[in-house]
């Protein structure tokens, strides 16, 4: 993709002025690395009377499909080949934009330490844009541009110039022409490129609201099409499209009264609130199964149904959880944990601390034996009733740690949720919501059937009429035997002849029932199943490690 802004002079103002403005000297060819291809910045023409700087920018595909995975541009509805046959290459959008603010940094921000009068200088400038994606066509082209002072020109390019027939296509060639200073036009071309274009290939994060606002201060908060710009920018996230237009607004409003939008917005004084901000159920709920793993003086830790991974983050944070096994089904899960724990930014020591694994916890699974603790967290309530005794066999029966956590919410306190409608669950996902006594039932069965003791505790505000928004049951294994009551010595296959509870393929060189082999096993996708007792299945749904949405309160 292409981009050429043009200059005059004269003897006294040479246009070769601009190469100070951009800090790239005409002389020279110059080569950029960006997070997705290469830019060079190079002047077509260089003189006194006319100065050209050229930005072209070689994308690599490759990288590009990487970094995404899939959104943007390369995920776009309307092409099912995308990420391989698209328009990156050639057609200006937010890749552009992106390599200006990278190549044009300083310009961009009005800044020249050799000749610093020349930054509020207006300029005749020339901005050409081959190719220009314009969804909304010429006409909305024009709506941005020109209100900003700039001839707008917005050529319609034809699908094919061999069959006129066929008609134009969503792009233009694009001609501005006015007087501006630099760095206003940069922040014009760094803002409306991505707009026009409406498919950004990155991921908008909250922190866009300021880039947008850093670039379209003096200019956004009085433009005509300021929601059209907002929205688009902002990739229509509506939280963030709200917030920047409550800023712009309150930055017109302190314009209007020449006033610091600070003296505007100060209906609160921060330091002096003194009112306690509820604590997020998220929250309370990590904080409660800490305590227990705590108390339990748990050091081998497995999350099951890890999602995310914001409890193995809380793990990592206490030096007495030595090994710490994340486990989902959802290799989507795994990969967004890897990002939001920053496994490959740690530490060597602080990394071997922490595994992802991918596993359905309606499998039995030789890996999970011989852990403290293990953590089910707003989980079975994700499981088909069907299939819990699946997941019961395999956490209880076959991994058989000597702590179990588990978490699910109370259904009876869904009537304090004011969001939510009558009969409604909490998470689309959910199978099922139990009571308080429907929990205490299915716990003191698996406690019964698997040589368990349960305590029960509340989780967030106990109200009492409903109980507590979640509920926890703290399973602890009644003896050091690791084997279930109703096992013997030859009852299961792959048990050794002396009944020592597993073959030795499945015991480790300590005796506790987890192989090195088991335990290295991460992402071999291998999962060895042990025969389930008669009347659980060893094959149920694939969904019962999957974690769902925490409820904040």
């Amino acid at each position: 993709m292409f981009l050429t802004i043009t200059t005059t002079g004269s003897a006294d103002r040479p246009a070769t002025d601009l190469g100070f403005l951009l800090h790239k000297h005409p002389d020279k060819a110059q080569r950029f690395s960006t997070s997705q291809g290469t830019a060079h910045v190079f002047y077509p023409e260089a003189d006194a009377q006319r100065c050209t700087a050229a930005l072209l920018l070689e994308v690599d595909p490759i990288a590009l499909v990487r970094k995404s995975r899939g959104k943007g541009r390369g995920g776009a509805p309307d092409s099912a080949l995308g990420q391989y046959v698209n328009d990156r290459p050639y057609a200006a959008s937010s890749l552009l934009a992106v390599a200006l603010r990278t190549v044009f940094a300083s310009a961009m921000k009005g800044q020249c330490t050799a000749r610093p009068e020349l930054v509020a200088q207006a300029l005749p400038l020339r901005i050409e844009v081959p190719v220009l994606p314009a969804r909304g066509g010429p006409e909305l082209v024009d709506k941005l541009f020109r209100p900003l002072g700039w001839t707008v020109r917005a050529e319609p390019v034809p699908l094919d110039e061999m069959f006129p027939e066929w008609g134009d296509s969503r792009y233009v060639r694009l001609v501005l022409e006015g007087e501006c200073r630099l760095a206003e036009a940069l922040r014009h071309l760094y803002v409306l490129l991505p707009v026009l274009d409406d498919a950004k290939h990155y991921w908008v994060a909250p922190d866009e609201v300021d880039k947008l606002l850093r670039a379209g201060e003096g200019w956004l908060e009085s433009h005509p099409e300021q929601r059209v710009i907002v929205g688009r920018y902002l990739a229509r996230r509506w939280s963030l499209t709200r917030q920047a237009m409550e800023r712009l607004e309150l930055e017109r409003l302190a314009e209007s009264d020449d006033a610091a939008a600070e003296e505007l917005d100060n209906a609160v004084d921060e330091e002096a609130d003194t009112e306690e901000k509820p604590v997020p159920l998220a929250v309370r709920r990590r904080e409660a199964i800490l305590a227990v793993l705590r108390s339990a003086r748990a050091a081998r830790v497995l999350d099951l149904g890890c999602g995310p991974g914001q409890l193995i983050g809380a793990l990592l944070k206490e030096g007495q959880f030595t090994e710490i096994v994340g486990v989902d089904v959802s290799m989507r899960a795994l990969h967004e944990a890897r990002r939001r724990l920053r496994l490959d930014r740690m530490s060597e020591r602080q990394s071997e601390r922490v595994r992802l694994v991918q596993g359905s916890l309606a499998y039995t699974d030789g890996r999970l034996k011989g852990y403290d603790a293990a953590v089910l967290s707003e989980v079975v309530e994700h499981v088909d009733p069907a299939r819990l005794p699946a997941l019961e066999y395999a956490v209880f029966g076959s991994a058989r740690p000597g702590t179990v956590v588990v978490t699910t919410p109370n259904v009876e306190y869904n009537v304090r949720w004011e969001s939510l409608p009558a009969g409604r669950v909490r998470h689309a996902d959910h199978r099922f919501e139990w009571t308080r006594e429907e929990f205490r039932q299915w716990a003191h069965g698996v406690a019964a059937r698997h040589g368990y003791e349960v305590s029960f505790g509340p989780v967030g505000p106990d109200d009492p009429e409903v109980g507590p928004p979640t509920q926890l049951a703290h399973f602890h294994r009644a003896s050091d035997d690791s084997s279930g009551p109703e096992d013997s010595a030859n009852s299961r296959p792959g048990r050794d002849p002396d009944g020592s509870g597993s073959s030795r393929e499945g015991r480790g060189p300590d005796g506790s029932g987890s192989s090195r082999e088991d335990r290295e096993s991460e992402g071999s996708g291998s999962v060895r199943q042990d025969r389930a007792p008669e009347g659980v299945s060893s094959t149920a749904g694939s969904n019962a490690s999957m974690r769902g949405k925490e409820v904040a309160a």
